[in-house]
């Protein structure tokens, strides 16, 4: 108990939700990108953007996990990693053309003010720890850099490597030395859940541009905002739940269960992201037809955030709804309704989300475990 009260009182600062609203305007720019390709290429190009970015982004978390930010040096170095994260989310509409030099620069910044900020402001043993990391990070933002000046099918190798690299980084290294501060880890992971969730709220709004506020486009706003509520009930059902998880669990398998966190949070940004794409291209016309690939991308996304939760929740052995696993097939099930009504769609989404996915578990089952 004396563990898990001292655990509580690690909380995130205003500097780090600062931190927070600059790389969420990276999950505004792939929004954007998808959006404007919304193909598989442009997928496959948000994914490996995403699984770069957010590498480096939850080993920010990890870093303000452990290190103090009222010291005037650590802030600066801390906000000089924003302008990194700033810079990389200006280049990325460009990165596969002629921005991929900036963005390949911006990452470099980002991971050595990482790098350098763990290995002089923490422990001994995270130093140790960093040390192991810092190198696999500087090549991937040198492959990045190489990206923006290659070509063709050079350019593209270049791109899937780093991201294929920073992966496996876990298995490779050494993450013994690592240190958790679980609550402020699962608050931290939260929160960026929430300015993620109200960024899909925005998008929302620009993508009505400024056409005037009629019965079509109040109604598909509204039932945006549904879907995005339910995802958050969605996510938030279970906070304590989570939080006790984690605090239960020893330091010395802190790491691990941290890292496995970090990889469903890549996911459900993911589903975030295709379900922002979605609203933002159902705007022009609510009662029409929002063919294949938007309605696939509302209905991927619904799920594969539901998913990624759900399998969060299992790791941690935290009990959830039966509802859960019908919750994802029936909203890969809404594919066909998109194409005949968005609003038709966005609602029936909101309902699963809410109905199945937000449910509470029944008193008295069995609490799934994870291996």
């Amino acid at each position: 108990m004396e563990q898990a009260a001292e655990e509580r009182t690690v909380r995130v600062s205003t500097l780090e939700l600062f931190f927070d609203l600059v790389f969420v305007f990276t999950l505004t720019q792939l929004t954007g990108l998808l959006a404007d390709d919304p193909t598989w290429t442009g997928l496959a190009k948000v994914v490996l953007l995403l699984s770069i970015i957010w590498w480096i982004y939850d080993g920010y978390v990890w870093l303000t996990n452990t290190v103090a930010l009222d010291v005037l040096g650590h802030r600066l170095l801390l906000l000089g990693g924003m302008a990194g994260f700033l810079l990389m989310a200006l280049a990325i509409p460009t990165t596969f053309d002629d921005g991929g030099v900036a963005f390949g620069l911006g990452y470099l910044a980002v991971v050595s003010l990482h790098g350098w900020l763990y290995i002089r402001a923490t422990s001994q043993s995270e130093s140790e720890a960093i040390r192991g990391i810092v190198p696999y990070n500087l090549l991937a933002a040198l492959m990045l850099v190489a990206a923006g000046v290659a070509e063709g099918e050079l350019k593209w190798a270049l791109v899937v490597a780093p991201a294929v690299l920073l992966w496996l980084v876990p298995y490779v290294a050494r993450m013994e030395g690592f240190q958790v501060a679980a609550s402020h880890f699962v608050e931290r992971h939260g929160l960026v859940v929430i300015v993620v969730l109200g960024e899909s709220i925005v998008v929302l709004g620009a993508g009505a541009g400024g056409e005037e506020v009629g019965l079509e486009l109040g109604l598909i706003a509204t039932l945006g905002l549904a879907l995005s509520a339910a995802l958050w009930w969605t996510y938030f059902s279970h906070e304590e739940e989570v939080e006790h998880a984690m605090v239960k669990t020893p330091p010395a398998e802190r790491p691990q269960r941290a890292i496995l966190i970090g990889y469903m949070h890549f996911f459900l940004l993911l589903g975030v992201v295709l379900v922002a794409t979605g609203l933002k291209k159902s705007i022009p016309d609510a009662y029409g037809d929002l063919g294949w690939e938007t309605a696939f991308a509302l209905a991927a996304g619904t799920a594969l955030f539901v998913a990624a939760d759900t399998a969060m929740l299992r790791v941690l052995g935290v009990q959830y709804g039966r509802g859960r696993a019908l919750a994802v097939v029936m909203a890969l099930a809404t594919i066909p309704i998109g194409l005949l009504s968005a609003a038709a769609q966005v609602a029936a989404l909101a309902v699963v989300v809410g109905v199945l996915a937000s449910a509470r578990p029944r008193a008295g089952s069995a609490t799934p475990t994870a291996r």
